[in-house]
């Protein structure tokens, strides 16, 4: 049996306000092709499908003809789970017409452990022509994100430290709840078989911010909790799993050493600080001796490149990029000792003829000179959203001692926008 891990595929993101859409066409066409060489069985797909809780008509044209590729292909089944960008209501719309093509979705919680978990049947039961009576099996575990209401309730007068020790313990007791029914159902399913448990993985998919889990700057993830908040232990998951499929994270790695509890990583770089990061998806294949992983690098559909530094380098790299026929989309950052208030105009004539784009200027040169006159005039871009928030505190006076609270409850609002999959920044 072949299972294809995948998560955060974001589709219709833009990147500086720059669509992506045909980006997203050829990573879906070359994953169709990916499934069909390699014969997988079980497509999943562990969250943040869409990059919005509103997505574009485009965007939903995407999904929707690739998963009828995928019904009228060689894959089984396909499972996805909802992620904190994604709208639960949206994604479980469609639900029982796509069951019937073997698309099982669970885009939220719903107060039965029962409906997150789906036994898979990888090949045909026997239809006399000498198939097995059992076949290729697999137990999913398919828990989506886990809204704070979805795991614990809220009390009055509770302090940030009772918020996080509930919310966390509501985490903990739903996977175990889960994880506990998964494995009954297992331990059925070998009776029947006659077969060791082994036999039919056990697989539990997620959408959260493992501890030990690492993002990177300009990935685009927002933290799924906010300061303190932020990270549940890798031993949420049970030791029963053979392979924990997870989401969130942008960036391909494993949790806690293992090398069968991890995060895929989005299919595209979110944003520029991934540009020398590969990408890649997670082939597992499930044999007599146990699970086998492979990562599958996954194409560069758009170039990106960030070029640093005083004119002259990024004047030197451009030329080296224009030789090559490039038609990276471009984020300048130039850093130089010279005043350049013409820079965006010496850029667009740098490029000028070639078939690359320039998506984002930051000129930290002008900054700097305004700074030190008194005058800053950053844009939001150069900020986030702590930062925002830090300097309107500063703006306004607020007392020190104040600001500790302020800084608290702000924290908590992000929280709660985070949790909704709305901009935060």
């Amino acid at each position: 049996m072949k299972i294809l891990h995948t998560s955060d595929w974001h589709l219709g993101r833009t990147l500086y306000n720059q669509q992506r859409y045909e980006e997203f066409e050829a990573f879906l066409l070359w994953l169709g092709k990916l499934i069909h060489a390699e014969a997988v069985d079980i497509l999943l797909i562990s969250g943040d499908v869409f990059d919005t809780r509103t997505p574009s008509h485009r965007a939903q044209a995407l999904y929707y003809r690739f998963l009828c590729e995928m019904a009228q292909g060689s894959c089984r089944h396909v499972v996805v789970t909802g992620g904190n960008h994604d709208s639960a209501s949206f994604l479980n719309a469609p639900r029982e017409i796509l069951h019937a093509l073997n698309v099982h979705v669970v885009g939220e919680v719903t107060g039965s452990p029962e409906d997150e978990i789906l036994i898979l049947h990888a090949g045909k039961k026997d239809d006399g022509n000498g198939e097995s009576a059992f076949p290729d099996t697999a137990v999913i575990c398919a828990v989506p994100f886990l809204k704070d209401r979805d795991v614990r309730v809220s009390e009055a007068g509770e302090s940030a430290d009772d918020k996080q020790a509930s919310l966390l313990a509501g985490i903990r007791k739903h996977y175990a709840e889960v994880s506990v029914l998964a494995e009954k159902k297992r331990s059925l399913l070998a009776a029947e078989a006659q077969k060791p448990e082994r036999a039919f993985p056990l697989i539990v998919m997620g959408h959260l911010f493992a501890a030990g889990g690492k993002s990177v700057e300009g990935d685009g993830v927002r933290d799924l909790y906010v300061g303190s908040l932020a990270h549940v232990s890798a031993d949420i998951f049970p030791e029963s799993a053979d392979y924990v499929a997870l989401g969130h994270l942008h960036s391909a790695q494993k949790v806690g050493g293992s090398d069968f509890v991890r995060y895929s990583g989005s299919p595209l770089a979110m944003g520029f600080g991934e540009t020398r990061r590969e990408k890649s998806v997670c082939l597992v294949t499930f044999g007599d001796s146990g699970p086998a992983l492979s990562l599958v690098p996954v194409p560069v559909f758009q170039k990106l490149e960030r070029i640093q530094g005083g004119w002259d380098g990024i004047a030197g790299r451009i030329a080296e990029l224009s030789l090559g026929a490039s038609d990276a989309w471009l984020e300048v950052l130039y850093t130089g000792k010279e005043l350049m208030g013409d820079l965006r105009q010496a850029l667009d004539e740098a490029v000028k003829g070639s078939s690359m784009s320039i998506l984002c200027v930051k000129n930290r040169q002008i900054s700097e000179q305004i700074l030190e006159k008194g005058r800053a005039e950053e844009t939001l871009a150069d900020l986030d959203v702590q930062e925002v928030f830090d300097r309107c505190l500063e703006a306004h006076g607020i007392p020190e001692d104040q600001r500790a609270d302020l800084q608290q409850d702000f924290s908590e609002i992000l929280f709660a926008l985070a949790e909704e999959g709305r901009p935060v920044s």
